[in-house]
């Protein structure tokens, strides 16, 4: 009886996941096996939000096995160790993985296959898994990577895809292979009230409802920080519940200026994953030094906290901030905004935010947290890296009458119309009956602190 494994990592679906089918293929006996480890914890990036929403994909992928007559084995500590354990106790001959983009994922790869082959089993990295285009597979010439997204999305787009695959309709492991109980949601602690359900199952219904009620519409109100029409999928995509291939070729079928625009967001995707595979640095350390001194001491670490508890006097910053706190996400328009005042009109360190959107986003993703963030610092692949933008236009712009303002900030629920965006010009009477802050600083001040440090450098 053959038996091969299947390492499940940032995949956690039955659909479309080539390495199951390759196992499948290849044994008579399959054991899909997910590894706790606590290296994870220790690097910092087990935040409750993911937890709990790792617990519901884990049990989601544990019933999709099942109704194939299957089920997910779970294992507590050195992924190494587990699955190196679990290969001897199975005489398995081969191990199937998705591959990853990070510096801890390449690791973990490098000695996961060192082990493996003292014992005589084969180690299978499968691409395309996590991304749609595999990180290396389009690069520039000279260049082991892009560094600009333009010239990446054309040739990304002119890339061949791969058909997704079917779900299994079923597959047998082998019964005296012993797991581990599956964490559950609520064991979890410090969640967000609203934190969005987790699986397959709920990825892909949403998945479905979201291109047939609004794909035709997110051209022109992805920005729409009240109408919310973005797809919400990150989540999903973050831990492979939904495959980002299956999601291009949906939306492409469907086509149309909302397909075109979401697909391109997917891209973005796919850009920060191939910087990040070839700049894993990338993820601490500037991608472009700016020679940036940022603010330090007590005054700045003030405006920090002020940051994080959504009080900055300034009202689309800090609704923004408490739709994180409350829903352990954050609308897209929302991240920008926010991360250009923290570094841009508060001036404080990239790294900073980024580590508190880690803390708290439920798709907090080492690719896409961090190089977004430098992007908006200007130490990324930003080609303008001087850019500000200020929150009052923002606000404006992207939540004209208030209502996202009103919905996150109820102290200014009173307002109308966009004085919501400025309630520090109210005055007497009405400015003191509003239990809202002043702003932490002018913004034409800081924009001249901002402009003048950069120019230091």
């Amino acid at each position: 009886m053959t038996v091969s494994v299947v390492l499940y990592t940032s995949d956690l679906r039955v659909h479309d996941h080539p390495p199951l089918r390759a196992a499948l293929e290849g044994a008579q006996e399959v054991v899909p096996l997910f590894v706790r480890d606590p290296a994870v914890d220790r690097a910092g990036f087990a935040a409750p939000n993911r937890l709990a929403f790792l617990a519901d994909c884990l049990a989601d992928l544990d019933r999709g096995l099942a109704d194939r007559g299957g089920r997910l084995v779970v294992r507590e500590g050195d992924t190494v160790s587990e699955v190196r354990t679990l290969v001897r106790q199975t005489e398995a001959d081969e191990v199937h993985m998705a591959a990853g983009v990070t510096a801890f994922a390449r690791e973990r790869e490098a000695r996961l296959r060192k082990a493996l082959e003292d014992d005589g089993c084969r180690l299978y990295v499968h691409d395309g898994v996590v991304t749609v285009v595999p990180p290396g597979d389009v690069l520039p010439h000279g260049s082991d990577h892009f560094a600009v997204f333009t010239p990446y999305y054309k040739r990304w787009t002119a890339e061949p895809l791969r058909t997704p695959l079917s779900a299994p309709t079923s597959l047998h492991v082998p019964s005296d292979v012993r797991s581990e109980r599956i964490r559950r949601r609520s064991a979890v602690a410090d969640v967000s009230p609203a934190l969005a359900v987790g699986g397959e199952s709920e990825g892909r219904r949403l998945l479905g409802s979201w291109l047939a009620q609004h794909l035709d519409t997110y051209q022109d109100r992805h920005d729409d920080l009240a109408g919310d029409v973005t797809s919400r999928l990150s989540p999903y995509l973050h831990f492979g519940a939904v495959s980002a291939t299956e999601a291009v070729h949906r939306a492409s079928r469907r086509g149309g200026e909302g397909a075109d625009a979401f697909v391109r967001q997917l891209c973005w995707r796919d850009f920060h994953h191939q910087v990040l595979a070839a700049r894993p640095e990338a993820a601490g350390a500037d991608y472009r030094p700016r020679q940036d001194r940022w603010r330090r001491g007590a005054d700045a670490e003030a405006d920090l906290a002020a940051w994080r508890e959504g009080r900055t006097g300034y009202p689309v910053v800090d609704a923004a901030m408490r739709q994180l706190a409350h829903e352990g996400w954050m609308h897209n328009r929302g991240r920008l905004i926010t991360a250009s005042f923290l570094v841009k009109t508060l001036y404080i360190d990239w790294r900073e935010g980024a580590r508190h959107f880690l803390s708290l986003l439920v798709d907090g993703d080492v690719a896409n947290n961090q190089l977004n963030w430098q992007w908006v610092a200007g130490t990324g692949t930003d080609t303008r890296p001087q850019r500000v933008l200020n929150p009052v236009r923002q606000g404006k712009r992207y939540d004209p009458d208030g209502s996202y303002v009103r919905r996150w900030v109820p102290e200014l629920a009173d307002l109308d119309g966009p004085v919501v965006h400025e309630p520090w010009r109210l005055t007497g009477l009405d400015r003191a009956s509003v239990d809202y802050p002043d702003p932490l600083v002018e913004l034409p001040e800081a924009l001249e602190r901002f402009r003048q440090a950069r120019s230091a450098a």
